[in-house]
């Protein structure tokens, strides 16, 4: 949605004004410049990425259009499944844990949390922490130490894909100087033409210029930006995920470890105390 309305803003006054102002729009069709900028750009985004950050292209894009992946029903679950977690391992113990995460996707206690089951990242991120904690790792110091390199390699492989749309958003401006270059090669070659032929060949070379500037700043640039701030709060869904695991293993009880994961929260999202309260009571024993 987000991006449907920016890209509505940014052509209508770019495009729109240049109209109003007494522009001639079937000038800016020049379609092999945008092929050298557009193609230059692609060929240069497979060089100079990784494949795992060319396979995360697609749902890169996906997040981008379809906009925050965790809104605030998200969090009451993820809160309410640790609530449910925490609450199993002290009226039965850890083991009554282990079919629940050797076997999740047919665990009932996390099905009943479908966002977050959907999420196997962090299905996997409590599986494996509450399978230590399981079989005998209770020091909460060290459990942290390990849950913050894994999150940070995790934020580390994310960044890849942020720093690639960036570097496509700063090369473009620059690749459509080259289209502008190669539109004046070719003018300086009709040299001989009249001046209405020369003039529109020019004006052609410098929409390679326009071109390039346009899409790095008005989409690249912000695209990035977008997913950037798409991933921070990624990275708070995990981070409420460490937070009340950590309490839960240094003896806090669910109700204390599930608010030190609320806690961590951003504001426009957190669930109130007593709206995670009604959320957890209507809970199935």
């Amino acid at each position: 949605m987000r991006l449907g309305i920016g890209a509505i803003i940014v052509f209508a006054c770019v495009f729109g004004s240049y109209a109003a102002m007494g522009g001639h729009l079937e000038v800016l069709w020049q379609p092999f410049e945008f092929v050298i900028i557009l193609g230059a750009a692609i060929g240069a985004f497979v060089i100079g990425n990784t494949g795992p950050v060319l396979r995360a292209v697609p749902a890169m894009l996906g997040t981008i259009v379809k906009g925050p992946k965790y809104r605030q029903q998200c969090y009451v679950e993820l809160l309410g499944m640790q609530y449910s977690l925490y609450k199993l391992v002290k009226q039965k113990g850890m083991m009554a844990l282990e079919p629940h995460i050797e076997n999740p996707s047919e665990s009932t206690l996390f099905n009943a949390f479908p966002t977050f089951a959907a999420n196997d990242h962090a299905v996997e991120f409590v599986c494996d922490y509450m399978r230590m904690a399981m079989l005998g790792a209770n020091n909460p110091f060290e459990i942290e130490a390990l849950m913050d390199q894994e999150l940070e390699t995790h934020h580390e492989e994310q960044e890849d894909v942020v720093s690639s749309m960036q570097a496509l958003a700063d090369g473009t401006p620059a690749l459509g100087i080259v289209a502008a270059v190669l539109g004046v090669i070719k003018t300086m070659g009709a040299i001989k033409e009249p001046p209405e032929v020369l003039g529109h060949l020019i004006g052609g070379a410098l929409v390679g210029t326009f071109f390039g500037v346009f899409v790095a700043y008005g989409f690249f640039g912000p695209m990035a930006q977008s997913l950037k701030s798409l991933l921070k709060a990624e990275s708070k869904y995990y981070a409420s995920l460490k937070a009340g695991l950590i309490a839960h293993i240094s003896g806090q009880p669910p109700v204390m470890a599930v608010e030190f994961a609320r806690k961590i929260l951003m504001s426009d999202v957190r669930p109130t105390f007593n709206e995670v309260e009604t959320a957890t009571a209507a809970l199935p024993a």
